[in-house]
């Protein structure tokens, strides 16, 4: 076919007209203020021989899975490190899946039914309103964070024939920001609605060893269902639901992203395993990465504070691995970001259509790699450059 669809190629040149259009970037060595790899474990080799190790002392050898974990996929290593997430993160069943997208599609397809209603803050992950748009119940959004806003919603569609869900992250992903988990789940035992967290970049953060911030508040009773992902803190791939084992047996029959694809093949789940080990152990690897991270968020806000005091500039100060800027006009952002990488740092710029208009911002993430320098380095060639 020689001719690309019209109303394709316009989509297109309306992104690309907005200074939105997405490209795939090429790996840089810059500095890496951009990444989800918190604590750095995606590249350290404790975790990878530990891997291999794992394998080599099972006798594994495979490449694959084989086929979906319903028909040949659901190899031995599987039950091992189900096993070891549920009791980690105090969880009656754990259920993985090959992604954190696959989780909540998976999840929000297949459990909110015709006639029941799902209400969810309003900067929630596309990868949960993709999943919402997949079932049949009933959806609203509540106010980011507005507990009075969520419970008048809870108390107009509450009736004995629905059931409510309430959706939320322990961590948002664009503001770094959390929700008072402990009234949310308070408001929601009250009202008798199931409480769905999605905790993608709160564990490894969070947490004595890195349970979570549902864990480290002991909520777990609290909440239906909690979404763990591995691609972030955790520095490989894969995630998994947490719930009851009536939960992870309905998601077995009825979620779609799980039955019909593919399991993860072993050295996926060996790596899973390996971190978990690391995460148990506080004296290996975690205790050390996990001190740097607190230590380098803190730098970056005192360092941020006598910078930029008189700048007026809006700084979204978190408690998280993730802080923003917002900087509005997709074409300044980008242009700021690109001064940077030119001067060797990797910060992500957000761009609308993801956020809205005018919200447009620069992400900075913490790492325990990062150093000192490095951060106060690139926070002073912002201030020049804003």
């Amino acid at each position: 076919m020689n001719n690309f669809p019209k109303k394709l190629a316009k989509k297109l040149a309306s992104r690309e007209s907005e200074n939105a259009l997405r490209t795939l970037p090429i790996a840089s060595g810059l500095v890496d203020f951009s990444s989800n790899d918190y604590l750095g474990f995606s590249a350290e080799e404790t975790i990878f021989t530990q891997a291999q190790q794992l394998l080599s002392d099972r006798n594994i050898h495979a490449n694959g899975a084989t086929g979906s974990r319903l028909i040949t996929g659901n190899h031995n290593l599987y039950t091992t490190v189900e096993t070891k997430i549920k009791t980690f993160h105090k969880s009656e069943e754990a259920l993985v899946f090959n992604s954190g997208y696959d989780a909540n599609i998976g999840f929000f397809s297949s459990v909110p039914q015709r006639g029941d209603v799902v209400l969810f803050d309003e900067f929630i992950h596309a990868s949960i309103r993709d999943g919402i748009q997949l079932s049949n119940s009933k959806s609203y959004k509540f106010k980011h964070n507005d507990l009075k806003h969520l419970e008048t919603l809870i108390t107009k569609f509450s009736s004995e024939e629905n059931e409510i869900y309430v959706v939320t992250e322990a961590v948002f992903s664009m503001d770094g920001d959390s929700p008072d988990l402990k009234a949310l789940a308070k408001l929601c035992s009250e009202h008798q609605v199931c409480l769905v967290v999605d905790e993608a970049h709160s564990v490894g953060v969070y947490g004595t060893h890195g349970e979570g911030l549902v864990s480290s508040l002991s909520l777990e009773a609290s909440v239906f269902a909690r979404i763990i992902t591995f691609g972030k803190a955790f520095g490989c791939h894969g995630a998994c639901i947490l719930g009851s084992e009536q939960l992870k047996s309905y998601l077995i029959n009825f979620s779609r992203s799980f039955i019909y694809t593919t399991g993860l093949p072993p050295h996926s789940l060996a790596t899973i395993l390996s971190v978990y080990l690391q995460l148990e152990n506080k004296e290996l690897l975690f205790e050390k990465r996990q001190e740097k991270l607190k230590a380098n968020i803190q730098y970056f806000q005192s360092t941020w504070n006598n910078l930029f005091a008189d700048n007026s500039i809006k700084y979204i100060k978190s408690e998280s691995a993730i802080q923003c800027f917002v900087i509005p006009g997709n074409e300044r952002v980008k242009l700021i970001a690109e001064k940077l990488k030119e001067k060797g740092y990797n910060v992500k710029p957000i761009l609308s259509p993801t956020i809205p208009k005018g919200e447009e911002r620069l992400r900075f993430c913490m790492h325990s790699f990062n150093t000192f320098d490095e951060i106060s380095e690139v926070l002073n060639l912002l201030l020049l450059l804003i």
